[in-house]
């Protein structure tokens, strides 16, 4: 399994960087899109420098309906021109926005916890105020967890992972996640986009932080 990191506030060398997140999932099976960053254009640059053809791309899921999680999907599904790509958003989306997204796209309705692809599972709608779905994916180690913001509190989505097993690491957005000491058993952290305590976890945890940026590949 790879994960390639599309979009993301800061980027290695030769890509290029701005507020949002995407990132794309490799199986045996099939290529996931996990969220679209805001500028579509960026995006798609960032695409082909990582070699990621999006007409290979078969499935599409948004973590939450915020602009700089959704704003580069029309242009991701003007290039994969296929009626028949999933994109799974969250039930609670406006209809607006499905509405959009159907004309083009299958809209997979999500609300509770599902799998996605072979060893692949969205945690359904967490949280109270902003709703917002997380991945987790299965690796020899433990799951993988891929969060956007993490509205719902990283404690919270863990706490809910944890209940079809044990985390191996977690990459993504923390948000506002302060509660650093909740984190000591996990062996590998890679906040990203919006963790504003992002120097602090690197800090109290350097054996455990692997950098996330664009432009960086993970293997599992």
């Amino acid at each position: 399994m790879k994960i390639k990191i599309l979009y993301d506030n800061r980027a290695r060398s030769g890509f290029n960087s701005a507020w949002g997140f995407s990132c794309l999932i490799e199986s045996d099976e099939e290529k996931i899109l996990f969220d679209t960053g805001w500028d579509g254009t960026l995006l798609l640059s960032n695409m082909e420098k990582l070699q990621v053809n999006p007409r290979e791309i078969k499935k599409i899921v948004i973590s939450h309906e915020h602009w700089d999680h959704i704003g580069g999907l029309p242009y991701v599904l003007n290039k994969i021109n296929n009626p028949e790509v999933e994109v799974f958003l969250l039930k609670s989306f406006s209809r607006r926005l499905k509405n959009e997204v159907s004309a083009k796209a299958k809209v997979v309705e999500v609300s509770e916890k599902r799998k996605i692809s072979e060893g692949i599972f969205t945690t359904g709608e967490l949280g109270e105020v902003i709703k917002e779905q997380s991945l987790f994916i299965e690796s020899k180690n433990g799951f993988v967890v891929i969060t956007g913001c993490a509205h719902p509190g990283v404690d919270n989505i863990l706490d809910f992972v944890k209940k079809f097993g044990k985390i191996y690491w977690v990459i993504g957005g923390f948000h506002d996640f302060s509660n650093l000491s909740y984190l000591k058993d996990v062996p590998v952290l890679s906040p990203c986009h919006c963790t504003t305590y992002l120097n602090e976890i690197k800090a109290m945890y350097p054996k455990n932080y692997k950098e996330c940026s664009c432009g960086d590949e993970f293997e599992f």
